[in-house]
């Protein structure tokens, strides 16, 4: 198990890497992809027909995931499919919800 990040180890980190990712996942669309990719690789139509959005949508949001390298595609004949790059992201999402319900618990408005 990897140890918690302190200021020390802060120093250490790309901030400017941590930042392009925190900005890839910083949309709705974005994580619920996430977590759809969540349950295996998918091609596009069956993203598209299971959150119950646009094929563009989707594509732009994928594209926008894979250039953050938090999915990787496979092609197979006409169809690309989709998953998560590692499943370390899941658990990192995990985390962050649980953060937002304990920090945001008494808040009405964003």
């Amino acid at each position: 198990m990897k140890e918690p990040l302190t200021t020390g180890t802060m120093q250490s980190v790309n901030l400017q890497a941590t930042a392009f990712l925190a900005k890839a996942l910083a949309d709705e669309n974005r994580l619920r992809i996430i977590q759809n990719l969540a349950q295996g690789k998918k091609s596009v139509s069956r993203i598209v027909e299971e959150l119950g959005i646009s094929q563009p949508l989707a594509s732009h949001h994928l594209k926008e995931l894979k250039r953050a390298l938090l999915v990787t595609v496979e092609r197979s004949g006409p169809f690309i499919y989709y998953e998560l790059a590692d499943p370390c992201i899941m658990t990192i999402l995990t985390d962050l919800n649980n953060l937002a319900a304990s920090l945001l618990a008494d808040r009405t408005k964003f």
